[in-house]
C-alpha cells in the first residue's frame, strides 16, 4: 500500500482513530493490506473481518505479532496496538482500496482494467497481466480474488509506480460487479461470456447478463467496453456501452469481430490459431489446452491493443504462458498417463468445453476418461444441466466416465440412459473411492480430465492422480 498517516486511513474508512504506544495521528503505515493474520509483515494494516466459521478480531494478537502496524476493527481489542474502528470491516477495507487506487491514479499514469464474465476470468487475468507486465509494474489478484474481500486486497497492492492493475470482479449477487467496479472506475471493462454459472443465485441466465452488464455501466468515460462478439448477451451490452460515450472494441471468432481468432487447432500440446487485427494475420500457439481458451486470449489481445501494445508483441508474451492457472486445464501426470487437473471450478459452459477439448486432443490408440463431480451454484436448472452433461459425455465418446459424489448422480443416470453401459459409466460416492477405482483402471495411454465444481474438491483427487502417474 502506498505510505498514509493513521489519521488518513482513519478518514478513508470513516472510522474512529485509537493510537496505541508511541503512535500519534501522523505516524505512517505502508505495508500491506489484508485479512489474514498470517500474510502480515512489519507495517502492514490488518483487517479484522468476521466470518461465518471464525472471527479476525481473534487474530488481532497474531496479525500484530507477525508486524502489523494498525487493525482494522469493529470493535477495540485487548491487543497494544492502534486501532481504527469501524462499523462494518469489509465496507471500510473496500473504501480504502478507493482511496488508494484514487490518490495513485492521480498522478496519471495507472490504467486500470476490470475483467468479469461467466467464466474465464482468471485466465483472461493472466494472460493480460502477462502482456502488461513487460511494459510496466502490473498488479494482479493472486488466484481468483474477485470478491469484496479479494478484490479490495488487490487494490491496495498497487503503489505510485503502477502502471496497470488488473481487477477480476466475480458476481455474489445482483449489485455485487456494481460495487467493487465502483471502487476503481474501469479504464476498460471486459465482458467475456454470460453463462449458466451462478444462475441460480440470479434467477436465470437474463438476470446473470444484467449483472455482467454492472461493469460497463462503472467503466470510466472515457473509456472502452472490451466485449465478446460471439455472444449475443455480451454483444447486446454494445449500445449500453455507446450510450454512456465508451468506445467499443469486439473479440471472438465472428467476421464482426475488430480482433478474431481463426483458423483454430487443438492438440494434447496446445492450442493454436491465426489472430486477425488491423489487416494483420498473426499466428498464435498457446500451450494452455483447449479451444475457449482462444476466448480469453483475444480478451487480452483486445485488452492490450487499447493500452497501446502493439497485437504482435501481446501474442509473444503470451505464447510463454505454460499453465492459465493451478487446476485450470493444468497438464499433469506424464506421457503415459496424462492428467488433466481442471477442478477448480465448473458449469455447463466449462465443463462442456473441457469435455470437448479431452475429445480433440486424444489420440486414436488412446482412451478418454472422464472423472466428473457436481456443478455447483445451478438452482433449479441444476438437475437439467447435469442431465446434459452427461448426454454430451457419451455422444463426445468419452469411453470412461466416473461420477463422483451424490450431488452428481443425474449426470451418471443421464450417461447409462444415453447408452454408456457395461461400466464404461461407474457412480462413486466420493474421492477417496474414485482414487482407489482409478489406481487400478486406469492404463497407459489413457487421457483423464477431472472436472468439478471448487466446492466438491476434485482438484485434490487431479493432484493424487497426477502424483501417482509422474
Amino acid at each position: 500500500m502506498i505510505a498514509l498517516t493513521l489519521a488518513e486511513i482513519a478518514a478513508a474508512v470513516g472510522g474512529e482513530l485509537r493510537v496505541a504506544g508511541e503512535d500519534t495521528t501522523e505516524t505512517v503505515v505502508d505495508g500491506i493490506v489484508d485479512t489474514d493474520s498470517r500474510t502480515m509483515t512489519p507495517g502492514s494494516v490488518f483487517v479484522a473481518k468476521p466470518g461465518a466459521e471464525t472471527d479476525g478480531h481473534r487474530f488481532v494478537g497474531a496479525a500484530v505479532a507477525a508486524g502489523a502496524a494498525v487493525a482494522i476493527v469493529e470493535h477495540t481489542v485487548d491487543v497494544p496496538v492502534s486501532q481504527v474502528v469501524v462499523p462494518d470491516a469489509v465496507v471500510a477495507l473496500g473504501a480504502l482500496a478507493r482511496e488508494v487506487v484514487a490518490r495513485v491514479r492521480a498522478e496519471g499514469r495507472l490504467r486500470i482494467v476490470g475483467i468479469t464474465g461467466s467464466n474465464g476470468k482468471t485466465t483472461t487475468k493472466n494472460f493480460l497481466a502477462r502482456i502488461l507486465e513487460d511494459e510496466g509494474e502490473t498488479v494482479a489478484p493472486v488466484k481468483s480474488f474477485n470478491n469484496e474481500v479479494g478484490a479490495p486486497v488487490t487494490m491496495l497492492r498497487v503503489t505510485k509506480s503502477t502502471r496497470f492493475l488488473v481487477s477480476e470482479f466475480g458476481a455474489a449477487a445482483p449489485g455485487s460487479i456494481a460495487h467493487l467496479a465502483g471502487l476503481v472506475e474501469p479504464d476498460l471493462a471486459v465482458v467475456l461470456m454470460v453463462g449458466m454459472a451462478h444462475a441460480g443465485g440470479f434467477g436465470g441466465i437474463e438476470a446473470t447478463a444484467k449483472a455482467k452488464s454492472e461493469l460497463v455501466s462503472a467503466a470510466r468515460v472515457p473509456g472502452t467496453a472490451v466485449l465478446n462478439i460471439d455472444d449475443p448477451r455480451v454483444a447486446a451490452m454494445k449500445d449500453l456501452a455507446l450510450s454512456r460515450g465508451l468506445d467499443v472494441i469486439g473479440f471472438g471468432q465472428s467476421d464482426a469481430a475488430d480482433v478474431r481468432a481463426v483458423d483454430i487447432e487443438v492438440s494434447a500440446s496446445g492450442t493454436s490459431c491465426v489472430i486477425e487485427v488491423g489487416g494483420e494475420r498473426l499466428p498464435l500457439r498457446l500451450r494452455v489446452l483447449g479451444a475457449h481458451h482462444i476466448t480469453n486470449a483475444l480478451a487480452a489481445i483486445a485488452s492490450a491493443l487499447v493500452l497501446g501494445i502493439a497485437p504482435a508483441d501481446a501474442v509473444a508474451r503470451l505464447e510463454t504462458v505454460e499453465i492459465a492457472e493451478r487446476w485450470r486445464m493444468q497438464p499433469l501426470g506424464s506421457d503415459r498417463v496424462r492428467i488433466i487437473n481442471d477442478a477448480y471450478n465448473a458449469s455447463p459452459d466449462s465443463m462442456a468445453a473441457a469435455l470437448r477439448t479431452l475429445a480433440q486432443i486424444t489420440g486414436p490408440d488412446e482412451r478418454t476418461v472422464a472423472v466428473l463431480g457436481a456443478m455447483s451454484e445451478l438452482g433449479e436448472s441444476a438437475g437439467e444441466e447435469h442431465d446434459r452433461i452427461g448426454l454430451l459425455a457419451v455422444r463426445l465418446n468419452i469411453q470412461r466416465i466416473v461420477v463422483v459424489g451424490p450431488e452428481a448422480r443425474r449426470l451418471y443416470l443421464a450417461a447409462v440412459g444415453e447408452g454408456s453401459w457395461d461400466s464404461e459409466a461407474v457412480h462413486l460416492p466420493d474421492q477417496d473411492a474414485a482414487y482407489e477405482y482409478l489406481r487400478t483402471e486406469l492404463r497407459d495411454g489413457d487421457r483423464v480430465l477431472v472436472k468439478s465444481s471448487n466446492s466438491v474438491g476434485l482438484r485434490h483427487l487431479g493432484d493424487r492422480l497426477g502424483e501417482l502417474f509422474s
